[in-house]
């Protein structure tokens, strides 16, 4: 007796996934199913699932299809176990820090209701606050910074989603590339970089030489190498050369 299949309708209705993208992952060759009926029905398997599982994992991460099937083409069991944790304990924090959010939130409708008043601590407990903001209208000055800042409340909500996540889908990403021995300048990389440029261009628009400078910083100054990845700093390294590459080829001075 063969393994438990699932037929295309059923995956769809689980993962979310439309039928349509399930037959477009087969087309490309990204997903086939375990067998495909004499009627042209497509069934998954336990490792079709897996695999549909990891490839939305990296979708997260904004990497393209082609991408994705490289990085899966490149990656052993171990690997994927290893991606799987740190992706989980990304998870695990944006968890938390969104559930003090929505305690935040319950306890400020809870505080209208009820006509009272809330101590500053507490009406914004939870909020991420930007510690290198006086760092940086000491370096680059106010107008720089208040620039920036200007930016942000222009913003469409698509915008703000990418710069809340942006950073960590490239972070998670670059880690898992350089763990599968992707060079600095394989495009599977570069991609990621592009990712990481337009995340940057949401708060200000560096020169060649000032985005090359960026990816020096994020090496020289240990909070952003930690970061970048907090047990392995050579990551950082690798985020800077990436940059350097993708500043010598697409941006100007």
């Amino acid at each position: 007796m063969g393994e438990v299949a699932w037929s295309i309708a059923e995956v769809a209705r689980e993962s979310g996934v439309t039928s349509r993208t399930l037959r477009h992952y087969h087309a490309i060759g990204l997903l086939i199913p375990a067998r495909t009926a004499p009627n042209g029905r497509r069934y998954y398997e336990q490792e079709q699932l897996l695999r549909l599982q990891q490839i939305l994992l990296l979708r997260d991460l904004g990497l393209s299809l082609d991408v994705v099937g490289e990085v899966l083409e490149r990656r052993s069991s171990t690997s994927t176990i290893e991606v799987l944790g740190r992706h989980k304990e990304w998870l695990q924090r944006e968890q938390l820090r969104l559930a003090q959010l929505i305690r935040t939130v319950d306890t400020t409708i809870a505080n209208l209701t009820e006509g009272g008043e809330m101590k500053p601590e507490k009406v914004f407990e939870g909020f991420e606050h930007n510690p290198y903001e006086a760092e940086a209208r000491e370096r680059w000055g106010d107008a720089q910074v208040d620039a920036s800042y200007e930016r942000m409340q222009g913003w469409t909500e698509q915008e703000a989603e990418l710069a809340r996540t942006g950073f960590a889908q490239v972070h998670e990403g670059i880690t898992t590339l350089k763990a599968q021995g992707a060079e600095v300048h394989d495009p599977t990389v570069q991609e990621l970089i592009q990712l990481h440029h337009q995340v940057i261009s949401l708060f200000w628009t560096p020169t060649r030489e000032a985005y090359k400078s960026l990816g020096q910083m994020y090496v020289d100054d240990p909070r952003f190498t930690q970061t970048i990845n907090p047990t392995d700093p050579t990551v950082a390294e690798y985020l800077r050369d990436a940059m350097t590459v993708y500043a010598d080829q697409n941006l100007s001075e």
